[in-house]
């Protein structure tokens, strides 16, 4: 892969676009680091207090009812992710600023609990990195996301995961206790078996060597693990599928799930930002390969079809998932969540009368 030299070795986003929310801009013209007198490249950490820490989910596309992100900004970087835009809500670019500001909650835990101990509460699946990665490099140092597995355990909640990060596996026993009652799912994101093009498309995230690892630890384990092929990006990892869906069945994934990018608001910016300097020589074709599956757009907007696409690339890629399925994880199930744990552990104090 051909990239200028002046590509920011680590870093996904090259550039940082102007926040739509603000009152004044001057230029309305993306900000190329290397054009800032002070360019600061260095990753920052923010803590931030919010009030609550579940989020309702409303998209019909999405099949979750809460999700909940302990960070805000993801370190890891992945150029195409559908989050970038939401940074631009705290007062940053969707580009750079994303993985070099990243907002901390280390109240999360307490809120969590409170919310868990509400009588109100009714116990339904909660989501981890609906927006960005629980697990990412500061997790390690923090452990946030521990602290809300063992806040999972003790109400005896359901609770699913997402992540790039082999980071997963420290907390691998809080993950069996959870999977003994039916309370875990995990999704290991995976979009392409081949190191370099991880390089470039997540360069923070765990190698592919050991998020594939990750996947064989956990279901060896007995935690439900699925893997999701997401995004499929036309023309550059699509024609790995099924040696992708085969790979991850022989490791013990259940299922495997994926959606075709799309590149809201400033993230196609960035993204075509990107590829001209990474991939010069194919960037017009994945852009049109794109757009042929939203549309003629590079973002789809239709519920119920934004995630897949349509057209005939889109259609060739939910073939080979089909097949693929039929062919490598045919009969494979995962448990349902266990509801009905959760209210003897709110209120435990209630089994003595």
């Amino acid at each position: 892969m051909e990239k200028k030299d002046t590509y920011i070795k680590g870093r996904g986003a090259q550039i940082n676009p102007a926040n739509r929310f603000d009152n004044y801009v001057y230029d309305q013209n993306p900000v190329d680091w290397e054009q800032e007198e002070t360019a600061n490249i260095n990753t920052s950490y923010i803590e931030v207090y919010p009030k609550t820490i579940l989020n309702k989910v409303k998209s019909p596309d999405i099949p979750t009812e809460y999700s909940m992100n302990p960070y805000q900004g993801c370190e890891h970087g992945c150029i195409y992710c559908y989050a970038r835009n939401s940074h631009n809500y705290w007062g940053y670019s969707a580009g750079l600023d994303f993985e070099t500001k990243i907002l901390v909650k280390k109240s999360a835990p307490k809120l969590l609990e409170d919310k868990l101990k509400s009588p109100k509460w009714k116990a339904a699946p909660i989501s981890m990195s609906g927006n960005t990665d629980c697990y990412q490099p500061i997790e390690g140092k923090l452990e946030i996301t521990r602290s809300l597995l063992k806040v999972f355990w003790k109400y005896r909640h359901p609770v699913s995961i997402i992540t790039k990060n082999s980071l997963i596996l420290r907390d691998l026993d809080l993950l069996k206790q959870l999977a003994a009652h039916n309370l875990v799912h995990v999704a290991i994101s995976i979009t392409t078996l081949k190191e370099d093009l991880r390089q470039f498309l997540e360069p923070r995230t765990a190698t592919i060597a050991n998020r594939l690892k990750t996947v064989k630890t956990l279901a060896d384990a007995g935690i439900p693990v699925m893997v999701m092929m997401a995004p499929l990006i036309p023309g550059l990892n699509d024609q790995e599928i099924l040696k992708l869906c085969k790979t991850v069945a022989d490791l013990g994934a259940h299922h495997v799930g994926y959606t075709i990018v799309r590149l809201e608001g400033d993230i196609a910016t960035i993204f075509e930002d990107w590829l001209r300097k990474t991939m010069p020589d194919r960037a017009d074709k994945v852009l049109n390969m794109i757009k042929s599956c939203h549309n003629g757009e590079l973002n789809g907007r239709q519920y119920g079809k934004r995630m897949t696409g349509t057209g005939n690339i889109a259609n060739i890629i939910k073939e080979q998932f089909r097949i693929a399925h039929q062919l490598y994880l045919k009969d494979r199930t995962r448990p349902a969540y266990n509801l009905d744990l959760h209210q003897d552990f709110k209120t435990p104090q209630l089994k003595l009368f």
